[in-house]
């Protein structure tokens, strides 16, 4: 194993005075402490990937070393690192700058048989020659034999967390980047002036490091990177440990496998998940990860992969070097991926396609060692406690993209806050989608909560083959179309029986259905008679059909674009929640829900008075009638709801920025 240089060793060594058989016996207790203690605490080390060729000394950089800077505090940390450097290069050489003092040079010695070697001296100060420069020279000269050098910026006497001048001098004398490192773990602080941590057996610890800084680099800049790595690595420390519930839900999820499993067969009987790749559920895989950063994004169907994939457009534009994880709970968001991906245009996305695995201990824990995301973005209201709390462990922030919460969940999280896992306080930021959902999110503990908009509302229009759009328009030519998009179970019925009471005006009238689980076709086919032609095996309505049954995936585009009036589902029946009004609204479609529409109440209030309020069937007929015979004022007010939702983008935007905050 490589140490500094042999002479610059010897003098280190030989400095140091004789101790006596007390002082002995104290080192080698502190020693023997010291060693128990990074035995059994389980260190978590994780930060940005292009400061580990630097940290490790990978053959393909530079010869020179690095330098890396903590806070004084942390100073019996380094054993760990040094571990953790060496179980992955063998050959790593390491540095520290220690105090030209006699508790300096314990520490030395203290940290010494974990192959760290010492180079003594302070900051001059007050016309006292501490050996300031001569340490400064012989660190340098370390750092260019390949060291990875430790400083303490606010090192030996503080004012704590207050870079001293001695840090900018090495980093212009060396050349070398600086890497800023936060640390914590479960510790005892001492009384004095940094508030020493010294490390307690069988606990856990966070080393997080930061993207290295050039020699151009400010004091402030460096005192901002450490506290922040600190402050990041406190949280994860405290977010991650577990509570009650944590182990209720843990051992829930084991109880729950056997049974997962089953479900799992069920599912795919009904056509809900995919044979080939069911071993995702289980967290396995056949696909490689790529090389460097991937970022990991959850979207759990249809609606949210459309929103979201706008948004990884515009991040792989900024960050070209990053991949993307995209995991869904459903085929349908599977679905659209593919068709996404098989576009021209996108096929160098960079994005890879799972479905996301039960939350169980051991699937989540088998996904998390294979793929090693930098971060976890989930969408709207998808919060999986045992996900959330295995990622917080291992220092993976977690952040939540248009996060929607009503006041029902609200209440229903504050009243099960004893009994379930703290997940919010784990939460690194939420973006809502509405200053509303903001306040509940607060109100449950999450700390950096901002609303940057609906990114449903920026995302662009559903897309559509032209071709097919021109052929089908041809089919159906002067015929007046209804659609009802996004149907829910006991809906069907209701609209059924209001498309009827409006043919009594317009007999031609096509009204088309979309399924929001287009596996519901066949049984709303049979709801009709004669039974309506389904669009999923192929049949087409005739003029004499006066229904159609669009129960195939990726193509409410198409049917959007063929209705001269649309209402959207799950709204008719209690409880419901309903759907999101932007993609006809991008369509300038006449646009009905009926009033259960919780879930998207904010995008239904911004569109108030434009989009009509549906109760039952008589309502329904009686607002597609008036569509069909005045269109042009429905036209008016479509135009209006798609100049209210603006032109899109901007919110992508702002969310991209907020995400590279939490992976930088």
């Amino acid at each position: 194993m490589n140490r500094l240089e042999p002479e610059l060793q010897t003098e280190c060594q030989t400095r140091h005075p004789g101790r006596s058989s007390a002082e002995r016996l104290l080192l080698t207790l502190a020693r023997t402490y010291l060693g128990f203690t990074q035995a059994t605490i389980r260190w978590c080390f994780s930060g940005a990937p292009e400061s580990l060729p630097s940290l490790l000394q990978s053959p393909d950089r530079p010869v020179d070393g690095c330098i890396t800077a903590c806070w004084h505090r942390s100073l019996l940390f380094l054993p760990a690192m040094c571990r953790w450097g060496h179980r992955q290069n063998p050959a790593l050489n390491f540095g520290v700058m220690i105090s030209r003092n006699r508790d300096g040079r314990f520490i030395n010695d203290l940290v010494a048989p974990w192959g760290i070697t010492g180079v003594e001296g302070s900051s001059d100060r007050q016309g006292k020659n501490k050996g300031g420069s001569r340490a400064l020279r012989e660190s340098v000269r370390a750092i260019k034999n390949g060291a990875v050098f430790a400083i303490t910026p606010d090192g030996p006497r503080g004012p704590a967390e207050k870079v001293q001048p001695g840090t900018p001098a090495l980093m212009r004398l060396s050349g070398s980047p600086l890497i800023p490192i936060g640390g914590a773990c479960t510790s005892l602080r001492l009384p004095s002036w940094d508030g020493l941590r010294v490390p307690l057996p069988f606990g856990r610890g966070y080393m997080l490091y930061g993207a290295p800084r050039k020699g151009d680099a400010t004091p402030e800049a460096i005192e901002r990177d450490l506290k922040d790595l600190s402050a990041r690595a406190e949280h994860y420390l405290s977010a991650g440990r577990l509570t009650l519930p944590d182990h209720l839900w843990h051992l829930l999820g084991l109880a729950l496998t056997p049974g997962l499993r089953a479900m799992m067969l069920i599912r795919l009987r009904r056509g809900k998940e995919r044979r080939e790749r069911l071993p995702e559920r289980r967290g396995r895989t056949n696909l490689a990860r790529p090389a460097g950063q991937v970022l990991w994004l959850h979207a759990a169907s249809v609606g949210e992969t459309h929103s979201i994939l706008p948004l990884i457009e515009t991040l792989a534009t900024r960050n070209p070097n990053w991949h993307f994880l995209l995991t869904s709970a459903t085929i349908g968001g599977a679905d659209i991926v593919a068709h996404y991906l098989a576009q021209a245009a996108h096929r160098d996305a960079r994005i890879i396609h799972q479905f996301i695995p039960y939350d169980t201990p051991l699937w989540t824990r088998r996904f998390l060692d294979h793929w090693q995301p930098a971060a976890l973005l989930l969408t709207d209201s998808e919060l999986w406690p045992g996900l959330i709390l295995s990622c917080t462990r291992r220092a993976i922030p977690v952040g939540v993209l248009n996060g929607r919460l009503s006041e029902k969940s609200r209440q229903r999280w504050h009243k099960a806050s004893r009994i379930a896992p703290p997940l919010f306080r784990r939460l690194a930021f939420v973006a809502a989608r509405g200053e509303e959902d903001g306040r509940h999110f607060r109100a449950l503990g999450v700390k950096d909560v901002v609303c940057l908009g609906d990114l449903k509302q920026d995302a662009p229009p559903p897309p559509v083959d032209p071709i097919e759009l021109n052929r089908i328009e041809r089919m159906i030519a002067g015929r007046p179309v209804f659609l009802a998009a996004s149907t829910h179970p006991g809906e069907d019925e209701i609209i059924l029986r209001a498309a009827r009471l409006a043919q009594g005006q317009f007999p031609d009238l096509l009204t088309i259905i979309a399924p929001r689980h287009p596996i519901r076709g066949a049984d709303i086919a049979t709801l009709t008679s004669p039974a309506a032609p389904r669009r999923s095996t192929g049949a087409e309505p005739t003029a004499h059909d006066a229904f159609w049954i669009a129960d195939t995936l990726g193509e409410l585009g198409l049917f959007y674009r063929l209705a001269d009036c649309a209402f959207i589902g799950n709204s008719l029946t209690a409880p419901g929640g309903g759907h999101n009004p932007f993609e006809g609204a991008r369509l300038d479609v006449p646009l009905a829900t009926g009033p259960y529409h919780d879930n998207f109440h904010p995008a239904f209030r911004q569109l108030q008075g434009l989009v009509a309020t549906i109760h039952d069937d008589t309502q329904l007929a009686d607002w597609i009638v008036e569509v069909l015979t005045d269109p042009l004022s429905w036209k008016d007010r479509a135009c209006r709801a798609k100049e209210t939702i603006g032109s899109g983008h901007e919110v992508a935007l702002r969310l991209a920025e907020k995400i590279e905050t939490l992976c930088a």
